[in-house]
């Protein structure tokens, strides 16, 4: 009766072990695919940060649209670059997917975009807020956007923003 027990008792043991290392592989294996994936399908800069829980641009715009100016709110949100700044990359505007853009500035100036990134995916983290810029600011950005003389002197009022400072960003590679 003993051995009998004691060959039960080993049997489980031994199954119960190789099903546990095979799972623990099996999720391992995975774990590493994600991030082996992640790793090669962006680039970062500033804060370490992951794709995941990112808003689309078109929520981000909706969010947008229902705040006033001062309001702010933490969030991460995936969009198209449209611009950057071609001076140093300092900062960059994305597409909202509505007809607006969302400025992005790079939180103490701790980090620059590479200049040449319009039309491509970025997933930026930090903190969206409504602000009002005044005309010597926007007439900046269009100098440093390369803009014409004509089209900076036809800036001649303050404009209602949606506005970014990012501490990090993941740019998508091609």
């Amino acid at each position: 009766m003993t051995r009998i027990f004691l060959m039960l008792m080993l049997t489980v043991f031994v199954f119960s072990c190789k099903n546990e290392n095979k799972e623990v592989k099996e999720n391992n294996d995975i774990a590493q695919e994600v991030s082996t994936k992640q790793e090669l399908s962006y680039s970062s800069f500033g804060k370490k940060i992951n794709a995941d829980d990112a808003l689309s641009a078109e929520h981000m715009a909706t969010r947008f649209e229902g705040m006033s100016v001062g309001d702010s709110i933490d969030t991460k949100v995936i969009a198209k670059v449209d611009e950057v700044c071609q001076a140093k990359g300092c900062w960059m505007k994305v597409n909202l997917e509505n007809g607006e853009q969302a400025m992005v500035k790079f939180k103490d100036y701790g980090f620059f975009m590479p200049k040449d990134i319009a039309g491509r995916e970025v997933v930026i983290n930090g903190k969206a807020f409504v602000n009002e810029v005044p005309v010597d600011e926007q007439r900046h950005y269009a100098e440093d956007a390369g803009k014409s003389a004509e089209e900076i002197a036809k800036i001649t009022e303050p404009k209602k923003t949606f506005s970014f400072v990012a501490d990090g960003v993941l740019l998508k590679e091609e």
